[in-house]
């Protein structure tokens, strides 16, 4: 059966996006919420993915976070890790609603921002029974200390502070450009396989996506910290894949946290970089996510 378009709420905000039915299931079968990472929306290869876990007989629930997309939310381009990670438990709550899932095989499937929300929300809610984080985001502190010079970082508290003043005073949410052709130049995500990324992701397949998150967004990203959840996962199955040349979300850092989760665990190595992942190695990504959830969700 095709996909077909849902739309959920999430404490007073309508949250939108697909849901790809098992494929081949006679009755109900597991279900995989999944949502993207930092800026980005559905369209941004995570239509694939849901496809290939249908097709493999599981049911997929894609959607977009709140502030972005197809989903409600103020103010737009907003990104409050906190409340992405209630979204996600909003999810699954509707998920398991649906007549087609078995509420009792839940999985989690998340990427770069949303692969560090994956680890939080497997850590705290005990409904989800299988987890997959692909290219995490660990830590927000250590990520920017990673990708900004330590000279520049003071710069950074001082915009934080005058926009706090500013939205004080009524005014609207200072931005920044989510990705910057120019490698200096202000961005949340300040290389160039970001840049390259998204904007021919954007050009190819996702117009809804802009380029531009509030400042207060980069804050909040520096407050996050899913390594501290992980030790907390177990004995929820976890599989961690960790690109093997990953400059956004560095690969030494998503090493060092998967080194802390316990039991039942599977580390797998992707080959490139951080985007390669979505793109010419969607197989290596997709295929060890697919045979883990079916391990870990079938009866």
């Amino acid at each position: 059966m095709a996909r077909r378009d849902v739309e959920f709420d999430a404490e007073g905000t309508t949250l939108r996006g697909w849901f790809y039915p098992a494929e081949g299931s006679g009755s109900t079968a597991p279900v995989i919420v999944m949502a993207h990472g930092l800026s980005a929306v559905k369209e941004m290869y995570l239509d694939d993915y849901a496809a290939a876990f249908a097709a493999a007989g599981l049911n997929a629930l894609v959607f977009d976070n709140r502030n972005f997309g197809a989903s409600d939310g103020e103010p737009r381009q907003e990104i409050d890790p906190v409340q992405q990670v209630r979204d996600y438990r909003h999810a699954i709550t509707y998920a398991i609603s649906m007549p087609e899932v078995d509420r009792s095989r839940v999985g989690v499937w998340g990427s770069s921002y949303s692969g560090g929300h994956v680890l939080t929300v497997s850590a705290i809610d005990r409904r989800v029974k299988a987890a997959v984080s692909q290219v995490p985001l660990v830590s927000g502190y250590e990520n920017i200390r990673s990708l900004v010079r330590a000279d520049l970082i003071g710069g950074f508290q001082d915009m934080f502070d005058a926009d706090r003043e500013a939205r004080f005073r009524g005014e609207a949410p200072a931005t920044v450009p989510a990705v910057n052709e120019d490698p200096m130049g202000p961005a949340a995500m300040p290389t160039p396989d970001s840049y390259k990324w998204f904007t021919e992701t954007h050009e190819l397949r996702a117009p809804s996506w802009r380029n531009e998150i509030t400042l207060r967004s980069v804050e909040m990203l520096r407050e996050y910290e899913p390594d501290c959840y992980v030790h907390r996962i177990a004995p929820t199955p976890l599989l961690v894949l960790i690109a093997e040349n990953d400059v956004l979300t560095p690969t030494e850092l998503a090493l060092a946290t998967y080194q802390k989760a316990r039991e039942p665990k599977k580390l797998v190595m992707l080959p490139g970089g951080h985007f390669d992942a979505y793109t010419k190695g969607f197989d290596q990504s997709m295929a060890p996510a697919r045979d883990w959830f079916l391990e870990h969700l079938q009866p």
